[in-house]
């Protein structure tokens, strides 16, 4: 059995509160946060455990896990403090937002042999477990080309959300550079697909909303692009186009994160509301093995603080490609989120803690599907210049003895081998 501590409670954090508690090898669960009162509201209305006053805090508490819920710039400092204090760590998305402080998470997980696991949502999505599944099967032939769109607008849920977790200074944070969050487009491909990125040449779309958003005078992060788009060159030959979309005319409520996979022998396309395996003699709506139903009511109660453009991400269920036997019984009937995810991350990182097995996103998987949009913004910075992407190797094999393959539908389980990474890319 372990205990968690989770940093952070909000509009995200509720739903894995909820299924860390019912975890039958979690025993306790325990939250902080900088408004105290999110703590304890989300600790009374979850029956946890009990509050912290502070990070600090839980770093020194006897609690065996922390699961970072902060705003997606904090997430690597925290991790590396939290590993460095003895804790194993689940950590929101993205990684971090250097190659810097990747460096200090891998390191520091080599050294403690603690878990990391990353919280993509796009590694447990039914067009990423499907596409998985065909790779392994040998369905694609050779897959040289592949795409990943997080096409997500601002219009739609996003400001509200900057405006919940940043306050009156909220339009400082909202201008956080599309590829700085990379995960849900580039683990969605690398989570299918053998190979990593390489090098990468991106171009940024300046922003002309003129309400403030993406406004380098106004922006924490001095960035004016709200789209991008990235080619990235494969290890194995392979390419891979990646595009981070704040400013698009698409239902992103219904299908925010969308893939294609092109082989030699077969392809794999999404659109909105279809899905289509192609090869050489037919094309064949597969929808149907992919495609998730809503688990609760979009007015539900416990959606209150989640903007209505939002909540559809929070209600998507199962499909028919999902593996839910190997889900623990107490999460039968259990709303789940994002294209079904929630259940096999909070289940994933809890079973690596206690048998002691690598989770599918650990921490070197994580930085090769974190690192490629860190430099991908570089590169959007210095005009669409070609860049090499570092890389931190696979996963060694004193890391673990065994990797996790207990995913939903895993078939790509790191392998082992060692690497030291480039320093060629200077951190930001």
């Amino acid at each position: 059995m372990i205990s968690v501590g989770m940093v952070g409670a909000g509009q995200f954090a509720p739903q894995f509160a909820k299924l860390f508690k019912l975890h039958p090898d979690v025993d306790r669960v325990f939250v902080t946060d900088l408004v105290d009162e999110r703590a304890s509201e989300l600790v009374e209305a979850q029956g946890l455990d009990g509050t912290f006053p502070d990070f600090d805090a839980v770093l020194a508490s006897d609690v065996d896990a922390v699961a970072i819920f902060t705003q997606r710039w904090t997430h690597g400092p925290l991790v590396v403090r939290a590993l460095r204090a003895g804790k194993h760590v689940y950590s929101a998305v993205p990684m971090a937002i250097s190659v810097d402080e990747i460096r200090d998470i891998i390191d520091a997980v080599r050294e403690t042999g603690l878990t990391y696991m990353m919280g993509e949502t796009s590694y447990y999505n039914p067009a990423t477990v499907f596409a998985r599944q065909q790779v392994a099967a040998g369905a694609f032939g050779r897959v040289f080309y592949a795409e990943g769109d997080y096409v997500h607008d601002m219009d739609l849920g996003f400001y509200a959300a900057y405006q919940y977790s940043g306050g009156d200074e909220w339009k400082r944070t909202a201008s956080y550079p599309p590829m700085l969050y990379p995960t849900h487009s580039v683990g969605g491909v690398l989570g299918a697909i053998p190979g990593h990125a390489v090098s990468v040449s991106c171009i940024g779309v300046r922003d002309d909303r003129g309400d403030g958003v993406f406004d380098k005078d106004v922006s924490q992060f001095d960035n004016d692009f709200s789209n991008a788009t990235a080619l990235f060159e494969l290890d194995n030959g392979g390419v891979v186009r990646i595009n981070e979309m704040r400013r698009v005319g698409y239902p992103s409520h219904i299908r925010e994160s969308r893939f294609r996979y092109f082989g030699t022998e077969a392809s794999f396309e999404q659109l909105a509301k279809v899905s289509v395996w192609q090869d050489k003699q037919d094309s064949v709506d597969i929808s149907d093995k992919i495609d998730t139903k809503a688990t609760m009511s979009l007015d539900d109660p416990r959606l209150a603080d989640v903007d209505p453009s939002l909540r559809e991400a929070f209600v998507s269920g199962y499909a028919e490609v999902h593996d839910t036997d190997r889900l623990p019984a107490e999460y039968d009937g259990v709303p789940t989120g994002h294209e079904g995810s929630h259940q096999f991350l909070a289940d994933d990182f809890v079973r690596a803690v206690v048998d002691r097995t690598l989770p599918p996103v650990n921490a070197w998987t994580a930085a090769r599907f974190t690192l490629p949009g860190i430099v991908a913004h570089q590169s959007a910075l210095q005009g669409g210049v070609r860049l090499e992407v570092p890389d931190f190797g696979d996963v060694p094999e004193t890391a673990s003895t065994a990797a996790s393959t207990s995913t939903a539908g895993s078939t790509n389980a790191p392998a082992s081998a060692g690497a030291t990474a480039s320093t060629t890319i200077a951190s930001e």
